[in-house]
């Protein structure tokens, strides 16, 4: 999944950023994991994926579970190559910053 580096101002907003991050690293992600692991409420969440589902980077599946309804998410091969594309930019930009600071540098 080698795209061109592409900095990507609607997956970078810091939300969408950990949310595109969770979902790269799972298959579908349920939507009470998503929600606690980023410390979002149910309707901060719900409207971050439906901005990404709109986008086209992210599948939102719902079924039941006996009658309790389950919302699960993932990434589509779209966002998926839109984040890989992201992240080579920011590689490139620290890289072009010549950020070679060590971590004690950091706090000087």
């Amino acid at each position: 999944m080698t795209g061109t580096p592409r900095f990507d101002e609607l997956i970078h907003a810091p939300t969408r950023l950990s949310l595109v991050s969770l979902l790269a690293a799972t298959e579908w992600a349920e939507f009470k994991f998503l929600r606690d692991s980023i410390g979002l409420s149910d309707s901060a969440l719900s409207k971050q994926l439906t901005t990404l589902e709109e986008a086209g980077y992210v599948d939102i599946r719902k079924s039941f579970v006996g009658k309790r309804p389950r919302t699960s998410a993932r990434l589509t091969p779209v966002g998926q190559q839109a984040f890989a594309d992201h992240v080579a930019a920011l590689q490139e930009i620290v890289a072009r910053a010549g950020l070679a600071v060590l971590p004690d540098q950091l706090t000087h």
